[in-house]
């Protein structure tokens, strides 16, 4: 992985701004690329949009115990929203809360439309062995914590958004490719997470150009008695009880 060259903004007014003691990984991931580690609980996650995404796959697992993981589909049934952003949270298939987003400048993270495979990557920009799909760049990742193609489930889109008509079609919503945007995931457990850097399987373009992101690990700030994920609803308030409850000795 290359390091990071891009400066982050010292004016800690600005919520993109990050204090440099703060950081503790700093990385800018290439197009077509995988990244993969551990966020320690309390620790953020930022995914940041440098070029114009054609969208970033994420899958997510309890570190200490990968048998629990990520469920999109009660991510968005217990929130009754689909539509992720800036104070919701991302569930378990346990119910419990792996990340909170404690922040998000885009607003386009699709949860229905999962990864791209070989298969697809076939049918949209023809044969040929430099199309990387997201679906072996998650297996070539989980194969490193003793887990295999099994332990891979719906993934979650960054920076891209898929419309449903009321007879269920979906279809890609183009627009959301705005560099600069981020968003900002707070580790509530220790989390194993996967980035694959490669075009939604979605995406209209038949030119294969994934662009790079920028990857950010940092000490995020205490939780305030206030903060907005934990407080958003009696649903996350049970999410984070049981959560908490895996640390409370």
């Amino acid at each position: 992985m290359v390091q990071a060259s891009v400066s982050l903004d010292s004016d800690l007014s600005n919520p993109a701004a990050i204090a440099p003691d703060l950081i503790l990984l700093n990385e800018t991931l290439p197009g077509s690329a995988y990244w993969h580690g551990v966020i320690k609980r309390g620790n953020t996650l930022r995914v940041t949009d440098l070029a114009g995404s054609q969208g970033v796959s994420l899958i997510c697992y309890n570190a200490d115990n990968a048998i629990e993981r990520l469920n999109v589909a009660d991510t968005a049934k217990i929130q009754f929203n689909a539509a992720l952003k800036k104070g919701m949270v991302i569930y378990s298939d346990m119910g419990r809360i792996l990340f909170s987003i404690t922040e998000d400048t885009s607003g386009c993270h699709d949860l229905f439309g999962g990864c791209s495979h070989a298969v697809s990557n076939a049918a949209k920009y023809g044969d040929g062995e430099f199309w990387i799909n997201s679906r072996d760049n998650f297996r070539r990742a989980v194969t490193r914590y003793g887990l295999s193609k099994k332990d891979i489930m719906p993934n979650i889109n960054l920076f891209t958004r898929v419309a449903i008509a009321s007879d269920g079609k979906m279809s890609f919503v183009e627009g959301c490719e705005q560099p600069g945007s981020f968003i900002d995931l707070r580790a509530e457990m220790n989390v194993l997470v996967v980035l694959s850097n490669c075009p939604h399987v979605m995406h209209p373009s038949k030119i294969y150009e994934p662009k790079p992101i920028q990857v950010n690990v940092w000490n995020s700030p205490s939780i305030a008695g206030d903060d907005l994920c934990r407080s958003a609803n009696p649903e996350a308030i049970r999410g984070f009880i049981n959560t908490d409850a895996l640390f409370a000795q």
